[in-house]
């Protein structure tokens, strides 16, 4: 009778526990004990007698569905009965809780936060009203237009010239116009261009401001009302009209303090006075993706500015504006698009400055607004997928992780599902039960994820905007895709890698495992040998583990390849920063004098090894080509050869080498006559075997004074200009005498130490002359490599992370394997085991799982690295140095997880194991 006993009081607790009546439960329990004593005094066995008397009772589920029948709302019943069991399953382990939490927290932080960013960059909506009525009108012909002026300012795709089609977004003001009458069409019309540099004074100290021109229709057009003020109107864009700005919201608090005393106040932009009149609603923070504004201006403000964007807003010849059209209501793109390319098709063939012909095909395309302004989306499109397809394995590998903790759980349950199954509870039932276990285990680590997601994606974006070549706007605010993204992996997570656990946990044999002291030695052995669920999902962790590792070892290898690069100057201990005397009102003349006197100056500041200045700086993707004919070279007509206009002790500062000749000195910047200095590249490709000192190269000739013809005077060697990838090609160096200019320190301390100095300097010459892009050459090649650097920093991030969950779970796995074959563990040693022998079984273990997941991740390595290809630099994406590597550091972690339960397994003492349950 001690067996009935024994069931019948685990009964009453069972049932007591599952929180129904308690009346109820010593009801079945009497019911439950008057049926085995009926049947022991048939003359059954106990065990018999157990079993018929539990087939004869049945009906648990059944009789506890009754009672919530009885209730009035049994999902409801069903669902909260479901929840207060899963908290105080949840709250009693509270190890294998915290675990599981923390890990998925950690996968689906780390998924929402890269979604996150991908979002605002590539997917968000335009705020402005129905972006879907907006289009982008793009050109397209069969030659490149003759003799304009063109420039997109990144606003979308533009195809220079790629020997049968060239393509973009600019067009002429009068084109604009055209456009813009044709009210048939579009219900309004709107051109921007820039954003430009502008120097703005009268509020503090000079600053750089980013300005776009904008028509006096662009904030109707678009829907945005200000949050201040008005905004930019037609009225605005008339001869005569008063120099207006509007400023967006986020630059009028950080320039202004946020006081509403802005509107009215005056300011002066490139030294013309310009009355602030608005500020724009917080919530347009852009149009074209990543494109920071701090202000907007009239269109007609072009020449009045200064702006070298073209020869005037009236000029055909000038294509500088990018064209946003909203459609009329009930008006297809199909149909709207063949009339606006006949007006382009007219204006460029048969206007009064034809720019292409008949044959060259001419058309415009009617692009969606939101697709055809890319912005940045080019550059960080390709990155950010490769990471979401990184942090998607971080994922799965956590779901793994956690699918695994849970088939462990859930065959330390066994005994209390199967006494559940043998009381009658259907199966469905307690797999329901199971996964809503499951499923509050994910939303409980979706909701810390959440936290993980913001710090990640706030982390990511500063990374961006600090390292970009421009200020970024990133909205980052959460809205409708992420919350939703972060709800459905949330709960797909707890349903699919709950069901596996949930079937195998129900698939149990009753009465064996009822059976007390019931542990089966042959059973372990052969479930110890053969491969289960919770191996294979060790095996798909440790294989998508291997393929994130390899990707980050590859584009970190890349980042150390490219900073080993031989750029032909000293690239340490140089400061940096550029000035624009233009803006602030300098004529041509007074430049070069400013010029000298602060590169004076600076080389006399403490610590200052030598001064100079250059039109762009070296490696940051800066590039001017020119077309030149070489005197006595009569191959071809003109040549294409880099240009860079540079300052005295330019070389010298660099420390690129002299060659042959002289480098320029100070009267090449003020006499008449036109020097240059050309590279090696320049002698072998275009001098051959010729002597290179005295050579003549220009333009259309002397008559020309914008290209004359300049004599070579030097030869410096072959250094890097605009990449670190390119090969050195033809380059030749001039005398700066006009336009913005680069300073570039040699330092002995820090160059950073130097920059309140720098300011100091530049302030005291004239404090209305703003400095901008200060930074260091490190600096500017670090974002000349942004995309492999952001691969690498993140990638070995997510690879260390996925590699630490793999390891985890391999530990759980071995832990589990010790605890279920303890007692087949205590025979072996009873019958003359050693330790060294359970060690070598229990790594042995663990070793093939990671063998087997290692060899599938280098074979889907293999696969997938290919499409890094075009990142990479200096390594193959199959470099065997990087799948060793791989493998070894996969080994030591796999020795370390295993070791620990391996040590605990050899001090197992026989006689306990052999009595183990």
């Amino acid at each position: 009778m001690k067996t009935a006993r024994s069931l019948i009081h685990h009964v009453r607790n069972l049932f007591r526990q599952e929180e129904l009546d308690r009346d109820l439960s010593d009801e079945l329990a009497a019911h439950l004990e008057m049926h085995i004593a009926d049947n022991l005094r048939a003359g059954m066995s106990p065990e018999e007698a157990r079993r018929a008397a539990l087939m004869k009772l049945g009906g648990m589920e059944q009789t506890k569905e009754s009672i919530r029948d009885r209730r009035g709302f049994p999902f409801v019943e069903n669902l909260l009965h479901d929840l207060r069991f899963t908290r105080r399953m949840l709250t009693k382990d509270p190890g294998f809780t915290a675990v599981a939490v923390l890990t998925l927290a950690l996968g689906i932080g780390a998924t929402t936060a890269i979604f996150s960013v991908l979002n605002a960059v590539m997917l968000q909506s335009m705020p402005v009203r129905n972006p879907q009525e907006l289009v982008v009108l793009r050109w397209s012909a069969h030659n490149r237009p003759q003799e304009i002026g063109s420039s997109s300012f990144g606003d979308c795709h533009r195809t220079e010239w790629n020997g049968t089609l060239s393509a973009g977004c600019s067009f002429s003001y009068p084109m604009f116009k055209e456009i813009r009458a044709r009210a048939d069409i579009f219900s309004s019309a709107t051109a921007f261009a820039g954003p430009g540099q502008l120097d703005l004074s009268g509020n503090g100290a000079a600053s750089i401001a980013r300005g776009e021109l904008v028509s006096g229709d662009y904030f109707q057009t678009l829907g945005v009302s200000p949050a201040l003020g008005r905004a930019i109107e037609p009225s605005d864009e008339k001869p005569g009209a008063g120099p207006v700005v509007v400023l967006n919201y986020r630059y009028w608090q950080s320039a202004f303090g946020g006081s509403k005393a802005a509107i009215g106040r005056t300011i002066r932009l490139n030294g013309i006075t310009h009355t602030i009149v608005g500020v724009t609603d917080p919530r347009f923070t852009r149009m074209t993706p990543g494109k920071s504004i701090d202000l907007w201006l009239p269109l007609t403000e072009l020449v009045p500015l200064g702006l070298h964007w073209g020869r005037g807003t009236e000029d055909a010849s000038n294509w500088w504006l990018t064209i946003v059209a909203r459609l009329k209501p009930k008006m297809p793109r199909a149909k709207a698009q063949p009339a606006v390319s006949l007006l382009f098709r007219n204006e460029v063939v048969h206007g009064e400055k034809p720019a292409l012909k008949d044959a060259d095909n001419p058309e415009v395309a009617l692009l969606p607004a939101e697709q055809g302004l890319v912005g940045i989306r080019e550059s960080f499109a390709e990155p950010l997928y490769i990471l979401m397809a990184a942090v998607g394995m971080v994922l799965m590998i956590a779901c793994s992780n956690v699918a695994g903790l849970m088939l462990a759980r859930a065959a330390a349950r066994k005994k209390e599902v199967a006494v559940r199954l043998a009381l009658g509870a259907g199966r469905g039932r307690v797999i329901q039960q199971l996964l809503t276990e499951s499923v509050v285990l994910s939303l409980s680590g979706g909701a810390l994820g959440v936290l993980v997601a913001y710090w990640g994606a706030s982390a990511l974006a500063a990374f961006l905007a600090a390292n970009w070549y421009s200020p970024l706007q990133i909205d980052l605010r959460p809205d409708a895709p992420v919350l939703v993204l972060t709800v459905t992996v949330s709960l797909l997570t707890g349903i699919v890698f709950g069901l596996a656990p949930a079937f195998s946990g129900t698939r149990v044999n009753v009465t064996p495992v009822l059976k007390e002291n019931s542990g089966s030695v042959s059973g372990e052995s052969h479930a110890g040998r053969r491969l289960g669920l919770g191996s294979w999902l060790v095996v798909a962790q440790v294989a998508l583990s291997v393929v994130a590792l390899i990707g980050a070892g590859l584009m970190v290898r890349t980042v150390n390849n490219l900073r080993n690069v031989d750029a032909g100057f000293d690239t340490r201990n140089i400061l940096l920063f550029g000035i624009d005397p233009a803006l602030a009102g300098y004529k041509d003349e007074k430049i070069g004098n400013l010029y000298d006197e602060l590169e004076r100056r600076l080389a006399a500041l403490p610590g200052v090894v030598s001064a100079s200045y250059s039109s762009d700086v070296l490696l940051d993707n800066g590039l001017w080509t020119s077309n030149v004919s070489i005197e006595g070279h009569g191959d071809k007509s003109t040549v294409e050869t880099n240009m860079l206009a540079v300052g005295p002790e330019f070389f010298e500062t660099m420390r690129i080498p002299l060659m042959q000749g002289r480098t320029l000195r100070q009267p090449d910047f003020h006499s008449g006559q036109s020097v240059a200095i050309v590279n090696e590249a320049f002698v072998r490709e275009f001098l051959g075997g010729r002597q290179p000192i005295g050579v003549h190269f220009g333009g259309t000739g002397d008559k020309d004074p914008r290209d004359p013809q300049r004599e070579i005077v030097g030869i410096v060697a072959d250094a890097k200009y605009d990449d670190l990838r390119k090969t050195v090609v033809p380059t030749a160096y001039i005398p700066l005498t006009e336009g913005q200019a680069h300073f570039t320190l040699r330092t002995g301390p820090s160059p950073g130490a130097l920059i309140p100095a720098v300011r100091r300097i530049v302030n005291d010459l004239d404090s209305e002359l703003p400095i901008f892009d200060v930074g260091t050459q490190s600096q500017a090649i670090d974002r000349l490599m942004f995309n492999e650097r952001l691969l690498a920093r993140f990638s070995s991030l997510f690879g260390l992370l996925a590699l630490t969950l793999a390891c985890i779970g391999l530990y759980g796995l071995v832990s589990y394997e010790v605890a279920r074959r303890t007692r087949e563990i205590g025979i072996r040693t009873a019958l003359g085991a050693q330790q060294r022998d359970v060690l070598r079984m229990v790594v042995g273990r663990g070793f093939l799982l990671v063998f087997i997941g290692a060899l599938g991740g280098i074979l889907i390595a293999i696969g997938v690295t290919r499409y890094l290809q075009s990142l990479l630099f200096g390594v193959r994406p199959t470099d065997p140095f990087i799948f060793l590597a791989v493998c070894l550091m996969l080994a030591v972690v796999t020795f370390l997880a295993c070791f620990v339960p391996a040590r605990r397994a050899t001090q197992v003492d026989s006689v306990i194991a052999l009595r183990y349950e």
